[in-house]
């Protein structure tokens, strides 16, 4: 049985409900999917800020996930996904995990190229320049069409899914229509579950960004990673004793 470790970087536990629940049911009864929350940082990531320490906290719970309680060891994932749509912290994870590792984000644009150029539909006004920073990070910048924001977060749009879908399905068609593109990611962790309920008369395809991750982790096309262990090229100080753990002993330590 695969093993896929899903992180939230945010510290909302009904984010990790969802992604817990959506995973596991795209990933089958072969997979068995454990996601973990974030220690610290925003009950949902909105702005740079936000997202500056879920990378951190991204690391943390890894680190966490891996050594466990009492620092004894967990038992090793197959592949991590980061559950944000955003991926905080994804290449320095990838760095320094022995395992393949993608972020919802990552595995959205590679499922939507597939199809052509593609726009981006999420919440939070503050998105816009930080998905097309990674998008040009990760090299999908030329297909990108666009992004187009809703005004209310992630959170506010899940906490009313009725309101969030007639919203969002407007916002999809409007991307189709003045974006040109040839298909729609529905980006965020708490927009799980809402693009089968948009896409009939969408006329493009529409990437839910969470099955693509649950998609991503099954398939496991990431190129594969230099390293045989888990660890950190560097030696921490004043970080949680998992981190630590993982980082090169202090120099006369």
């Amino acid at each position: 049985m695969r093993k896929l470790l899903v992180i939230n970087p945010n510290t909302s536990a009904s984010v990790s409900r969802l992604l817990q629940s959506h995973v596991q049911a795209a990933s089958g009864l072969h997979v068995r999917v454990r996601t973990v929350t974030a220690r610290f940082g925003a009950p949902y990531i909105s702005d740079e800020a936000s997202y500056a320490v879920a990378g951190h906290a991204t690391l943390d719970a890894w680190a966490a996930a891996l050594i466990g309680p009492d620092g004894v060891p967990q038992e090793a994932p197959d592949a991590v996904l980061i559950g944000c749509f955003g991926d905080p912290g994804l290449l320095a994870l990838r760095e320094s995990s022995p395992v393949p590792v993608t972020g919802l984000a990552e595995a959205a644009f590679i499922e939507a190229a597939r199809h052509g150029r593609f726009a981006i539909v999420t919440g939070g006004e503050r998105w816009g320049p930080m998905l097309q920073r990674l998008a040009q990070a990760l090299g999908h910048a030329p297909l990108l069409a666009g992004i187009h924001t809703v005004a209310p977060t992630g959170a506010q749009l899940a906490a009313d899914p009725l309101a969030a879908r007639a919203l969002l399905s407007q916002a999809c068609r409007d991307a189709v229509r003045q974006l040109g593109a040839q298909a729609v990611i529905l980006g965020g962790a708490g927009l799980a579950g809402m693009a089968a309920s948009i896409q009939p008369g969408l006329g493009v395809p529409i990437i839910d960004s969470v099955l693509a991750g649950a998609r991503w982790a099954l398939r496991s096309h990431a190129p594969p990673s230099q390293r045989s262990t888990p660890g950190f090229d560097v030696p921490w100080e004043h970080l949680s004793p998992e981190l630590s753990a993982l980082g090169l002993p202090r120099s006369g330590a």
